[in-house]
């Protein structure tokens, strides 16, 4: 299944784009698509355990399941104060 992940200040930055497509085998978790990012994109490894996901604007855990048309975005850490 085809998934959309919108990237967002650091993630797209070390990916070098601002959405990445991933083909993910049924069925697909927040947690699967942390993995793979991981997997395609070395540079995000580093700050991939800390960033939050959200799944249609709500924050979702690794065990949320994901369907095609959900909107996921990828949210790096902030700082700041």
């Amino acid at each position: 299944m085809k998934i959309r992940v919108k990237l967002f200040a650091l993630t797209r930055d070390l990916a070098g784009c601002e959405e990445v497509s991933l083909d993910l085998e049924r069925p697909v978790t927040v947690g699967a698509i942390r993995q793979n990012l991981g997997e395609t994109f070395a540079e995000l490894r580093p700050i991939l355990a800390s960033c939050a996901f959200a799944v249609n604007n709500e924050y979702a855990v690794n065990a949320v399941e994901v369907q095609a048309t959900d909107e996921v975005a990828c949210l790096p850490p902030v700082s700041g104060g």
